[in-house]
């Protein structure tokens, strides 16, 4: 359980740079989380096992297809680039399905987990646990410099004011493009690291609906906030497991709680962290500006 929570935080950190910080609203974002299980699942099938060759390999790839796809999509907007997204998605869901050689719509088992040379075993729970979690650490911590940096100042421009950003001499599609490509490739890494957790991959991982999960991850959490993503990761999966146990109707409460925050915590659970101007802290139930400003505006 730790371990998917990781995975998925991951994933989520990644859509919320393109989500939280570009504005872009993507509901094609889990494509590259089965593109990258794709890639481990494929090279282990052919005899390739080293994870120094899956996993970076599953990165370059999930950027690539996205740099190609984006270069489409990026010329929409709004609604239109929400379709676009999700075709592509589906269009790559149905081809994953065809794929017979490596078990169709019922995907395929994975041979062996990926290896790093006696260094780290991931058939060893405690090991994949922790490696899991340096590679969280230091992925937030690269999303909360990417963030201050002016690469990341200029995609909260773009995301308030495209025009404005145009008219002052920045190309907001190449930094869009770039945008679109670093988050691909961190969400190739979730999906090879989802491949070797769950010793499985199918096209069921680049369904829409597990973008539209990772998108309410990144929204509960917080837009653009620190480690918005990461507590929405934590918080949904946690919440799904606990109510799972609990009855088989669990959805249905599920949505009950996703409406409540809606209505009550508009920031997200991420702001229930975030310091206030001035380094105070302020707390929810006195109206904080974080837990009233409209949903999809996060904090600048």
């Amino acid at each position: 359980m730790g371990v998917r929570v990781i995975i998925f935080a991951i994933a989520a950190l990644s859509l919320d740079l393109i989500l939280g910080q570009t504005g872009l609203v993507s509901f094609g974002h889990a494509l590259y989380l089965g593109v990258g299980a794709y890639v481990v699942g494929i090279l282990a099938d052919k005899g390739v096992e080293s994870g120094v060759v899956q996993w970076p390999l599953a990165m370059a790839v999930s950027a690539a297809l996205a740099a190609a796809l984006s270069m489409v999509a990026l010329r929409t907007s709004g609604t239109f680039f929400i379709m676009i997204t999700l075709a592509f998605a589906q269009m790559m869901f149905y081809g994953a399905s065809s794929l017979y050689d490596y078990g169709g719509d019922d995907g395929m088992h994975l041979s062996v987990r990926s290896t790093f040379g006696g260094l780290v075993d991931l058939y060893d729970a405690t090991q994949f646990y922790y490696l899991a979690l340096a590679l969280l650490v230091v992925l937030a911590g690269l999303n909360i410099r990417l963030a201050r940096s002016r690469f990341g100042m200029v995609l909260k421009g773009i995301r308030v004011n495209e025009r404005r950003m145009q008219a002052v001499g920045f190309s907001t599609f190449r930094y869009k493009l770039v945008a679109c490509a670093i988050s691909a490739a961190v969400c190739g890494l979730a999906g090879a690291m989802l491949a070797n957790a769950a010793e499985f991959v199918g096209p069921q991982f680049m369904d829409w609906t597990r973008s539209a999960e990772l998108m309410i991850m990144v929204v509960a959490g917080g837009l653009a906030t620190p480690l918005g993503a990461v507590v929405g990761a934590l918080a949904y999966l946690g919440l799904e497991k606990y109510l799972s146990d609990l009855t088989i109707h669990w959805r249905l409460a599920f949505g009950v709680l996703l409406i409540l925050l809606v209505f009550v915590g508009r920031g997200g659970l991420g702001a229930l962290f975030a310091p206030a101007p001035g380094g105070e802290t302020v707390p929810a139930h006195k109206g904080s500006f974080r837990w009233a400003r409209p949903f999809f505006r996060p904090r600048a």
